[in-house]
């Protein structure tokens, strides 16, 4: 996993220090039973590139969200030069994707390489979801878009979407990469996204 420079921050942006992430997972956590296992909901790159060691993973569904690509990228998978898109739970409909367990004794370690990861910036919000996996309600994290922040793009016409996806890259690769690779765990989940087969369509 490659955490990016200041350098690689668009102007106006910053990114959050250590005890700035460590206040906000432990934040989360204060509404967690400290001896109980945690469950991850995953819904892109988590489905395909976990990067932190689980106990178990499970196929999940979690309603009133939906995978959008509604966040604007200029690093990682996009530049100032060649923003792509990344993918967030955005409000309404549902989801399926993949539970992760974390044990109880690894919480704190293993949620910490997650926060780095997805919370040095303020483009996404962890919150509490339930999750249905097989039926069960299972209470678990995910990332939700930040839709106030000015890389929110709900309202990006579909051909804008496919394009920016197509020509997407930073520092980890291209959007492109990070699309095929979703769409491909989806497929061998046997997972039907809507949404997601309109941008194969359109994206060629």
């Amino acid at each position: 996993m490659e955490v990016p420079t200041n350098k690689q921050i668009p102007a106006g942006a910053q990114l959050r220090t250590a005890e700035e992430l460590e206040a906000s997972m432990e934040d989360v956590l204060s509404r967690h039973d400290g001896d109980a296992a945690v469950h991850v909901f995953g819904y892109g790159s988590l489905m395909w590139n976990p990067a932190v060691e689980h106990t178990g993973v499970r196929p999940a569904k979690v309603h009133g969200w939906h995978r959008s690509f509604c966040l604007r990228s200029v690093i990682g998978r996009g530049s100032q030069e060649r923003p792509g898109l990344m993918l967030a739970l955005d409000r309404g409909g549902a989801c399926q994707g993949l539970v992760l367990q974390i044990e109880p004794r690894k919480v704190r370690d293993e949620l910490r390489v997650l926060w780095r990861r997805e919370m040095l910036t303020e483009v996404y919000q962890p919150r509490w979801v339930t999750a249905d996996v097989e039926g069960v309600p299972v209470r678990a994290i995910t990332f939700a878009v930040n839709r106030s922040h000015p890389r929110y793009t709900k309202t990006l016409p579909l051909h804008e979407m496919a394009r920016m996806i197509n020509t997407g890259a930073g520092s980890l690769g291209t959007c492109r990469e990070y699309f095929d690779a979703t769409i491909q765990k989806l497929e061998t989940l046997g997972i039907r996204d809507a949404g997601m087969e309109r941008l194969r369509f359109v994206a060629g």
